[in-house]
């Protein structure tokens, strides 16, 4: 993604949010600006998503995002944010949709 962005002339700054963890308040920014909900954001194929039995039980988005924020591991990656909008970096078409 740093390469994509960098050959379209985009300047970006870059959050490890293992090393900055995201906020609860940031976590429902970006999903508000992606217009999902959080449990699209999910990485269902983590260990930490059969742990916590999220798949086997019904959670609300107030329960949701601080079990993300807690767990980073649950959450896909990379975020593209820009302006009020956000986006799934993963196909890189969703970041063409931004520039």
């Amino acid at each position: 993604m740093n390469r994509f962005l960098t050959e379209n002339g985009v300047d970006f700054s870059k959050v490890n949010y293992y090393i900055e963890p995201l906020s609860e308040m940031k976590l429902r920014e970006l999903v508000k600006k992606m217009g999902i909900n959080p449990r699209a954001l999910l990485r269902t194929s983590e260990a930490i998503y059969r742990e916590l039995g999220l798949g086997k039980r019904e959670v609300s988005d107030d329960e949701l995002i601080p079990l993300m924020v807690k767990h980073p591991d649950l959450i896909q990656r990379p975020i593209v944010e820009r302006g009020d909008r956000a986006v799934l970096g993963r196909p890189t078409e969703n970041v063409k949709a931004l520039l």
